[in-house]
């Protein structure tokens, strides 16, 4: 997996934007405001995403190249490793249910006001 290919699946969200909070190479990607994943752009090695506590565990009982999330809080975010045993297909499956986890948090009427009630 790229970084083209993790950064093409963000933006692909709805209401979803690109910022460097950070740094320059530290790459956010945020849902109304709020993180759902990042990922470096000059030593790209993977993406850190937000993932549901006891399936975060199990992906990382499953998958050598899915560890607790890096510089995160590893009960709520994984790391998935782009040169790693992690088909690229779940790749994409964990940045949306990254954020849908994102999504899940808002209100009812926060959702109601973007257009995601469905989420």
């Amino acid at each position: 997996m790229e970084f083209e290919d993790v950064r093409d699946r963000c933006l692909s969200k709805a209401h979803v934007t690109e910022e460097f909070p950070f740094d320059e190479n530290t790459c956010v990607w945020k849902v109304a405001g709020k993180v759902f994943a990042l990922a470096d752009i000059d030593a790209f090695d993977g993406v850190t995403l937000k993932c549901d506590p006891e399936y975060a565990v199990e992906l990382r009982e499953q998958h050598t190249g899915i560890i607790g999330g890096y510089h995160a809080n590893k009960k709520h975010w994984n790391t998935v490793r782009s040169e790693a045993d992690v088909p690229r297909a779940l790749v994409l499956d964990l940045i949306d249910h990254s954020y849908e986890r994102v999504v899940a948090g808002f209100s009812q009427k926060q959702r109601k006001a973007l257009g995601l009630q469905g989420h």
